[in-house]
């Protein structure tokens, strides 16, 4: 059974890091009842709006089994919300999780629609060195997550995937696609569900390559 070991929100802080020198990026586990509303989990903030948030990116989940790759190379425990995630699932295949699968979460139903590329903040957070490359080479990003129905969730709750969809887009392969092997990007051309950015880098990467414009019909919703 997958489970939320924790939902974490944080506050904007002053960064010496990325251009807006602010970050909210600084999350950590909130006890009780928290709800999620559509622009994400109430009393959470965002410093840059311009990149992060938003209906398409409400939500952010990583999961504790991925956290196990980076405590046996950094050699430190990871608390839950080090990677500046809302959601820490246990038990959860988030990054086999398919681009437009629903998830139960609580009271709450989430949709996945992107994945989380790493940046100078994100960098400068964790203070490692060289982490954009060391994060996008291990290519395990987490999720980013729509919000359908808001309500309210909690450590320990059950989280199940309420909705699959039929193909192998998954969070991973999306995360290849939007960084190392964007010939991938074509292949998401169909799917309805995806995030605004995420479909941008596919309409992007279509022009570019109009052989490529001819693609399936739609997922249906």
């Amino acid at each position: 059974m997958a489970i939320l070991e924790a939902i974490n929100r944080g506050t904007t802080r002053p960064s010496e890091h990325g251009v807006m020198k602010r970050t909210a990026i600084d999350k950590r586990p909130v006890a009780g009842l928290v709800r999620i509303e559509p622009l994400g989990v109430e009393g959470d903030e965002i410093a840059d709006l311009k990149h992060h948030g938003g209906i398409d990116q409400a939500v952010y989940a990583f999961a504790r089994e991925d956290y196990a790759h980076w405590e046996s190379e950094l050699g430190r425990p990871l608390a839950a919300g080090a990677f500046g995630e809302n959601l820490t699932t246990v038990g959860l295949d988030v990054q086999g999780a398919r681009i437009g699968e629903r998830w139960q979460v609580g009271c709450c139903l989430l949709e996945v629609t992107d994945v989380r590329i790493p940046c100078a903040v994100f960098a400068g957070f964790v203070d490692e060195p060289h982490w954009v490359r060391r994060f996008t080479e291990h290519g395990v990003p987490g999720a980013y997550l729509r919000v359908i129905e808001p309500g309210e969730v909690a450590a320990g709750d059950e989280i199940t995937v309420a909705e699959t969809r039929p193909h192998d887009l998954t969070v991973g392969r999306a995360f290849l696609a939007s960084t190392t092997e964007p010939g991938l990007l074509p292949a998401f051309a169909s799917e309805t569900r995806m995030g605004r950015v995420l479909r941008s880098r596919v309409e992007k990467y279509l022009a570019h390559h109009p052989d490529l414009s001819e693609s399936p019909a739609p997922i249906a919703e």
